[in-house]
């Protein structure tokens, strides 16, 4: 039974090499698109539906589709006819990524029989004589009558292109078509090469309570294949992918940027995720990078904040002096509201702030990375530290209680913040404790709130020109 199956195998697999051999290849190009859709996920992935239109014969034919990506997944590949989908399969599909190159040609002839043509400087006159390809391997090896040569001076005339060797990618598939005539069919695939990110800018208006904010989606194509007048779509979202085994060939992209203006996006809802679509058709060319955007908003309300924060690791030994002039951490935070002119979804990217300086001119204050924000979310940003605020932090008192329960310690623990500010105005600064195990503030110099189970705060007003001074005292048991 074994033997069998194993000949039956081995027949249709013989079958579909004589199919390959005996059938003449019809070639479908760029010039048989009638549409191309693009949807490009997060992490180096995209879906391609590429239309085209063509004539089939009945029965057998192998229809090769050229200026498809370089870096497409063949065992995603999907071809079905729009126009009559009962009458087209497909019997066995090739993926040919094998490039025709100088170097790829001499490699497809190892062990083959070539011309090399030689001219005389002198005369002007070429001779050719047979050589054998011996090696491809850093140069050409070849065998001319009985001797062996390398750094062949002359020119490799060769009698044909190998097969599988072609000048664009190509998938070759195998039909059978119960229908001769005009026919649509859709190819679509998974790629690598294809990728996007969004980037924001934001300027600070010269009260530091609003911002203009503008984003942008840059795209970049290094997949090998060009999409024109393509139906683009976004998703935001972190789409789980199995591991691959096959690695993705990879290209250079030349220095090349294409922006596209005011390209409205819509949004909407895809299961877990964010579809975002151009309202109209943008080119993908091979090897470029793009632009288009994806909002804009004004005098979106928002809230800046100074902040010091402390750690854990004092609240349990003794430890003196802690830090002197200690930075003081610059945030700005925003709500994702529609009241606050926002409440799209953004996708993650960096966001960059700007901020004119009095001639005019805007500045560049600090940028910070965005995760995916939904609607009615607040995003937050470090952009930077403090130039004319800073501390001094020492301990000023500690010590191990007496009689602590079984297994346990307790100890108390007794600190001084000097807050210092050059500015001519007055600042608020936000003093942000974590503190280790059961613990409670037995004193403090001014009231401060209970964030969480770990952390505790104090909004310290520092005048201008001047300094504060914020003393606690703490009890911690472990």
């Amino acid at each position: 039974m074994q033997n069998r199956v194993l000949a039956l195998c081995l027949s249709s697999l013989f079958a579909s090499q004589v199919l390959a051999a005996d059938t003449e290849e019809i070639l479908s190009t760029l010039q048989d698109q009638t549409q191309v859709a693009v949807t490009i996920y997060n992490e180096d992935l995209a879906l391609i539906k590429d239309q085209r239109k063509t004539r089939l014969p009945a029965g057998n034919s192998v229809l090769t589709l050229r200026d498809v990506s370089a870096q497409l997944r063949p065992e995603t590949a999907l071809l079905r006819s729009l126009s009559t989908p009962n009458t087209l399969n497909v019997v066995e599909q090739n993926f040919d990524f094998d490039l025709l190159t100088p170097e790829k040609l001499l490699e497809k002839y190892v062990g083959k029989t070539v011309q090399l043509v030689r001219t005389n400087p002198a005369t002007g006159v070429e001779t050719s004589e047979q050589a054998q390809v011996l090696s491809a391997n850093n140069g050409a090896v070849l065998k001319i009558g009985n001797r062996i040569e390398t750094g062949i001076a002359g020119r490799i005339v060769y009698p044909d292109v190998p097969a599988n060797l072609r000048d664009r990618p190509t998938l070759l598939t195998h039909l059978s078509n119960k229908q001769a005539g005009d026919q649509t069919v859709e190819l679509s695939y998974l790629t690598g090469g294809l990728s996007w990110k969004a980037d924001y800018v934001a300027e600070l208006n010269a009260a530091e309570d609003k911002l203009d904010l503008s984003a942008w989606i840059t795209l970049n194509n290094t997949s090998g294949a060009t999409y024109r007048n393509a139906k683009l779509q976004l998703v935001a979202g972190d789409v789980h992918r199995a591991p691959q085994a096959r690695p993705m060939l990879m290209k250079m992209a030349r220095s090349e940027m294409a922006m596209d203006a005011a390209a409205p996006v819509s949004e909407e809802s895809l299961l877990e995720y964010h579809l975002y679509s151009l309202d109209r058709p943008t080119t993908l060319a091979e090897n470029q990078s793009k632009q288009v955007a994806l909002l804009s908003a004004s005098q979106v309300p928002v809230r800046k904040e100074l902040l010091l924060k402390g750690a854990d690791y004092y609240y349990g030994s003794s430890v003196d002096e802690i830090g002197q002039k200690l930075k003081v951490g610059v945030f700005i935070e925003f709500d994702n509201k529609e009241a606050d002119r926002l409440g799209m979804p953004l996708p993650k990217g960096t966001l960059r702030v700007y901020k004119k300086d009095r001639q005019g001119n805007a500045q560049f204050v600090g940028e910070d990375n965005i995760d995916h924000t939904a609607r009615n979310e607040t995003i937050r940003l470090k952009l930077g530290d403090a130039f004319d605020i800073n501390a001094d932090k020492k301990q000023t008192d500690f010590k191990q209680l007496p009689n602590p329960a079984k297994g346990s310690r307790a100890t108390e623990s007794a600190y001084e913040i000097v807050l210092r500010n050059a500015k001519k105005e007055t600042v608020t600064v936000i003093v942000q404790e974590p503190i280790p195990g059961d613990w409670k503030i037995l004193k403090e110099s001014q009231p401060g709130n209970k964030l969480n189970s770990h952390l505790y705060a104090w909004k310290v007003q520092i005048p201008a020109e001047g300094q504060a001074v914020l003393t606690y005292r703490t009890q911690v048991k472990y």
